[in-house]
Order: structure tokens, then sequence, then C-alpha cells
């Protein structure tokens, strides 16, 4: 006799492939029942954002395919999530819930109150591994407690014995014979009524097939030229798998193995490979988890405790412009204005705008995190929240207090050419390169043979930078007891 049907419980690992949740319930016997549940209240105060939305909603269509494919398909319900899963389980006479965790906290509390009553109803329940290379918990430093800076935290993870092997896809999915209700994937609203919606049509392929093709594509053609390639906006030299990540469209363990084994196709020693910038780039994301998962307040509060006395200012004008990429420096308004139409904005770029934000403009870390939340489609709680608060200096292994990008010369170290500023800001196309990052400094002739009008067409520098940074300095100065200022160089201010 078969076992009673298992319930998927699909969240944030929208594939086939590598999906433990999923091969436990194939493996059980029985038939399987594919679930999504929307219930972003429940994710309060980080309930996902717009772009998240667009991005959600191109999976969950891409998966109900996948499953179609393998005799399956996606049973889709509004939450409340525990009331959902019990219907469903009433519905199809299931016996087990399988899901793949998430480490929000609002998500783990909810998650951990779901098991205890699925489990009181006499439902067997088990959750998996599926997101990271190593769960938070098991990462700890030689005190037993969690590590706090990168560096030793991925030596650590280095230190352990490789992942598994990722898990295949199955060929396919027993059938209920009579499936429950499921609610049309457009009763969700997902799609966010935004004039940039056709951007991220243009820039993306989301779903598990997108992920492969990215993944492919990295490994094949810019893998070996990442180290020099990754800061260059102007380059396609990075995987732009962070969305595909985030929605669990591909594992990290895929992600490990695929370039173990383009590895050991070109003879590449391990040493080579595992000590790759780009594998380091995974472990950052896997470092963010981590600290998310052990100080669960810094999504709104900073990690160090003295940056609560920072003196940020209210602007909100200011914000604007800087959300609008209307700051008069290009490489700041190029990254606002790549993100606003595509819901991505390239790493090194994202540094050096919210830099600008938090030490040119000193507004509040919170308010940039915020407009990352909804704007990119890679928002990850994790990764938004330990990245603004490396930028602010109040997290774990965050930037130097001294340090404050200057955006011009950002810009003409990593976009030598203009490509990327041309692209994102046509209005400064014309510019020679000398002047592109700074057309305020342009000689007139210069800036009326390039049709480029400071304060009409293009903006002028909302502030000074070099004025900001003092200030900046000054602020960072005070909150660490009002001591002299060092500098980098070692000379009193």
């Amino acid at each position: 006799m078969k076992p009673a049907p298992a319930i998927v419980w699909f969240r944030h690992d929208l594939r086939l492939a590598d999906n433990p949740a999923l091969h436990a319930a194939k493996r059980r016997g029985g038939a399987v029942i594919p679930l999504f549940i929307y219930a972003p209240d429940e994710e309060t105060p980080w309930q996902p954002g717009g772009a998240s939305r667009w991005w959600l909603r191109q999976s969950l269509e891409a998966l109900d395919a996948r499953l179609r494919e393998v005799g399956s398909l996606l049973v889709i319900r509004h939450g409340p999530t525990l009331a959902m899963l019990r219907e469903v389980a009433k519905e199809a006479g299931a016996g087990a819930v399988f899901w793949n965790r998430r480490y929000e906290p609002a998500v783990m509390a909810r998650d951990h109150q779901a098991k205890e009553a699925l489990g009181s109803d006499g439902l067997a329940t088990e959750s998996f591994n599926a997101t990271l290379l190593h769960e938070p918990w098991a990462v700890q430093n030689q005190k037993g407690k969690p590590f706090q800076v990168f560096t030793p935290f991925w030596k650590h993870c280095l230190a352990k014995p490789d992942p598994d092997g990722p898990l295949r896809a199955p060929s396919n999915l027993p059938a209920v014979a009579k499936w429950p209700a499921s609610i049309p994937l457009d009763e969700l609203k997902l799609e966010p009524k935004l004039r940039w919606t056709a951007g991220l049509r243009a820039a993306w392929q989301p779903g598990e097939a997108g992920a492969a093709v990215n993944l492919a594509r990295f490994l094949a053609k810019a893998f070996d030229g990442y180290s020099d390639h990754r800061n260059r906006p102007d380059l396609a030299g990075t995987s732009r798998l962070s969305p595909h990540l985030h929605f669990g469209e591909i594992s990290p363990r895929q992600v490990w193995h695929g370039l173990r084994r383009l590895a050991a196709k070109r003879g590449l020693p391990a040493g080579q490979w595992r000590g790759s910038q780009f594998l380091a780039e995974i472990g950052w994301r896997e470092f963010a988890h981590h600290l998310l998962f052990h100080f669960p307040h810094t999504p709104a509060e900073p990690l160090r405790a003295d940056f609560k006395r920072f003196p940020w200012r209210k602007a909100p004008a200011l914000l604007l412009a800087w959300q609008e990429g209307r700051t008069g420096f290009p490489i700041v308004d190029a990254g606002m204005r790549e993100l606003r139409a595509t819901g991505w904005m390239h790493n090194r770029v994202r540094m050096v705008a919210a830099s600008f934000l938090v030490k040119d403009l000193l507004l509040p870390w919170q308010d940039g995190a915020r407009w990352f939340w909804d704007a990119l489609v890679d928002a990850d709680l994790a990764q938004n929240t330990s990245g603004w608060q490396w930028t602010a200096g109040c997290g774990a292994d965050a930037a130097p207090y001294f340090r404050v990008f200057n955006p011009t010369s950002q810009g003409e170290k990593f976009d030598p050419r203009g490509r990327y500023v041309r692209k994102w800001c046509p209005e400064l196309a014309k510019l020679p390169d000398r002047w592109l990052h700074q057309p305020h400094k342009a000689p007139a002739e210069i800036l009326r043979a390039a049709g480029v009008e400071p304060g009409h067409n293009y903006p002028l520098p909302v502030v000074s930078h070099t004025i900001a940074r003092e200030m900046a300095l000054e602020a960072f100065a005070r909150i660490k007891g009002g001591k002299p200022l060092i500098r980098p160089s070692g000379r009193p201010r």
C-alpha cells in the first residue's frame, strides 16, 4: 500500500533540480502535491517589494510549466499559511509536509509554529537545507560564537568537506487522483503596475532554465576574467546569478559543483578554483545569512550599537534625487537609473551609490536599504542588510569609517571609456572621456559641443564631495567619543 500523499511546500526553492524537499517527497513513494502559498503579510515588515513580486510571478509560471513536464502541476493558494496547509492536506488526504528552510527572522518564527501545529494534526513534517552550503548554526569560531569577520568565516567554511553533489531533477512525479483546489496565478496580483516592467522583461529570464543559462554563460565566457572584470560595470564580467539564487532557481551547491566540473575539465588544481574570487562571492552570500541568523535585529538596527548615535539627517529632496538618478555624479546616476530600468545594479556601482547616500548625503542607510528592497529583483534580506551595514561602517567586517568613495574617481577607474555612463545617462553621451565623470567642471565650449547644460538637461552636483567627505568624517569622529580624527596616513587632523 502506497503512503498517503506528501505536500511539498515551495518557497525560495523554485526549481526541480537539487531540491531536497521534493526529493524526499518523491522517495516516500506516494503522490506528490507541489504547493505555493503567497502570504506576504507574514513577512512584515519585509514583504516582497515591487521588483521581487514581478520576478516571483514569472518564476512561479516557469515552475508550473516545469512541473507539468513531469506529470504534475503547482497548486497555488493565498495565505494565511497554516490554514492553507491544513486545507490542502485535508483535501488531498496528505500524510506529510516537506519544505526547504528559509532564514529570515519572521519567516523562521512562522515556520516553527507551522511545524508544531502540523505535527499536532498528525502530519509528518521535515525541513531541509536547500539555500546554503552550510547551515548558519553549523559555522562557529573557536569560542563557539558566530563569526563577524568574513575572511576567517570563509576559511572555516573551506576547511569543511565539499558539499554533496546536487540532486537530479525527477523525471516524473506521481500525481494525486484529485487535485486540491488552486487559484489562478493572476489572482495573487504580483505584477506591479510600474512603467519599468518592460525593462525587467528585456533584461531577465526568471526560472530554473534561465538560471542554468546564466551559470553556463558565466563559466564559459566570464569566469576566467572574473577577478579583473568583476568591478567593471561596462563589461559583462559578472554571473548575474543573484536573483536566481535568491528565488532558489539554482542552488549554491549547483554553482559549487558547476565550478568544480569546469576545473576538472581544464585541469585546474583544487586550490585555484576553491580559492577563486567568484567562489568567495558565494561565501559572502553565506556570510550574510550567517549574520542575519545570529543577529536578527540588523535589518533595522546597526550591529555596532554606537552607530545608533550617528547624526543622520532628514532631506527628502536629496533622497529623491538619489533614487531617481539626479545627483549630478554620473556613475551614481547611471547606477540608479540602471536599477529603475532593470531591477539590478552592478555590485561596484551599488557600493559607490550606497556610499554616496550615507557618506556624501549623510542619509540613513535604512533609507537606502528600503529603496533597494523595493527596486531590486535580487532583493535578499540577508545580503541587503549586510551590504548596507558594511557600506555605512556599522556592521560586521564593515568598511572603515574613513573609506568614503569618491564617485568621480570611481567612475574614471571602473568605467574608463564611459560606456556604462553613456548607456544610462545618454544626455552626457557626447562628452569626451576626460569630462564624462565630472561634467560640471568641463569647459563651456566642450559642454556646448556635447549639448550638455549643467543645471538644465543634466543636474549640477547636489553636494560638494570634498566638503561632504569632511562632514562625514567629523560625524564618524563624534560617535567615536569626540576623539581627534586620525587619517589613514596616521597623521592627526
